[in-house]
């Protein structure tokens, strides 16, 4: 019998809220991304353009193997906010984002 595959506990920025687990190779996958296309200075990146420049990161066969990018890419930033790698930019409208470390 095959080893379960390894997961990661994602966080949620916000108190309370419960985050998913995920396959250690999508979060890493989209870590990677989403750190890549995320500015850490003007201009910021709005969250609507989020999944598809994530998806250009990506090799075709994590995109086929990865299921629903624009969930994965959500759970993920979320994650990446409450761990401080991401801001939401307050007060802008659509919501943008800043890479912080």
């Amino acid at each position: 019998m095959p080893a379960p595959e390894e997961r990661v506990q994602l966080r949620h920025p916000e108190q309370g809220k419960a985050a998913p687990r995920i396959e250690r190779w999508k979060y890493e996958a989209l870590k990677r991304a989403i750190l890549k296309v995320v500015p850490r200075k003007e201009p910021r990146l709005p969250f609507a353009r989020l999944a598809t420049a994530v998806a250009r990161q990506l090799t075709r066969a994590e995109r086929a193997k990865l299921g629903s990018l624009p969930w994965y890419a959500i759970s993920v930033k979320l994650d990446l906010e409450a761990r401080g790698f991401l801001r939401r930019i307050p007060g802008a409208a659509p919501q943008r984002l800043i890479r912080l470390k």
